[in-house]
């Protein structure tokens, strides 16, 4: 499940959420919501790191200045739902990239939401340097946000791509009765979460009566969404199967041409496992290999990804 736009509007539409994933944040009652008054704490943008050739998932500014403060730093944000060997590393450079190129930033805070902390975002030893860089990192689990008490609804909202099936619609139904403004963010995981459901059936599940939904325009869209994807998923079924083999044969071969520029020629038996992957992990590689030095990093990649 795709889940990096659903984050960055949830973040563009609210960017005072982020106080409440620091560590002091809970105490700053930031405003929040597409209604915040103009006093919000921060601004929220996506730059991108163009010498890397990297766009960050966010940069929160804080309305008080670009310098940040102690209680308000300018602060990071990486949204990371997939296990990648490089991500340490890549992280501490993007991070020191990003303060050469804004050195006005005196205070900065930076935030990695993942779904839990068993995710394999790189190898076993790294360098001091970074391993003190990375001390510093606010690592936000969803898995152990969502086991707290009394959770505000707005992080509840964050904890719903991995809230377990069973919790989903009463965690759905505490966000909605709190903040009813925020159902399209909630129907629009909702459709990742339950696909085979339509979005009738969504909107029953989470305890949403239809008839106060059909006036917004947003609610519209995602009911048309909804039809348009089950009828597409019924013409389409009995295509699937050929259609997602032809996509990764397709995605094999050019993530194999990249893999042989970057690790230098490989092996039959390296060339035949990777064109026995499947799509979603043929997918996965052509993102990880970015991040590839060397043949050995194809190696640990296969050895944790394709068994």
């Amino acid at each position: 499940m795709k889940t990096d736009h659903w984050f960055y509007g949830l973040f563009q539409s609210a960017p005072d959420l982020i106080a409440l994933l620091l560590p002091h944040g809970a105490a700053e009652a930031p405003s929040l919501g597409p209604d915040a008054p103009g006093d919000a704490l921060y601004r929220f943008e996506a730059p991108e790191l163009k010498a890397a050739n990297h766009r960050l998932d966010g940069a929160f500014w804080p309305r008080s200045g670009d310098k940040g403060t102690p209680e308000q730093p300018v602060v990071l944000l990486e949204v990371q739902m997939h296990a990648k060997p490089g991500f340490k590393h890549r992280l501490g450079a993007q991070s020191f990239r990003f303060l050469q190129l804004h050195p006005q930033v005196l205070h900065l805070a930076v935030v990695v939401v993942v779904p839990h902390r068993r995710l394999k975002l790189g190898p076993a030893q790294i360098p001091q340097q970074l391993q003190a860089f990375l001390d510093g990192v606010i690592w936000l689990s969803l898995e152990e946000l969502g086991q707290q008490p009394d959770l505000d609804p707005w992080l509840t909202l964050l904890t719903l791509p991995v809230q377990p099936e069973a919790e989903l619609k009463r965690s759905t139904q505490q966000v909605l009765e709190r903040h009813p403004e925020l159902v399209s963010a909630v129907l629009t995981m909702l459709l990742e979460r339950l696909p085979t459901l339509t979005t009738e059936e969504i909107m029953v599940f989470a305890g949403i009566p239809t008839d106060q939904l059909l006036h917004t325009r947003a609610a519209q869209d995602l009911l048309n969404r909804g039809r348009q994807e089950g009828e597409a998923r019924g013409r389409q079924e009995g295509e699937a199967q050929g259609e997602a083999r032809g996509r990764a044969l397709g995605e094999a071969t050019v993530t194999l041409r990249q893999l042989n520029r970057r690790c230098g020629p490989l092996s039959e038996a390296t060339t035949a496992r990777i064109q026995a992957l499947p799509l979603e992990q043929l997918e996965a590689l052509a993102e990880a290999l970015l991040d590839f030095g060397c043949p050995a990093d194809l190696a640990v990649w296969l050895a944790e990804h394709a068994g």
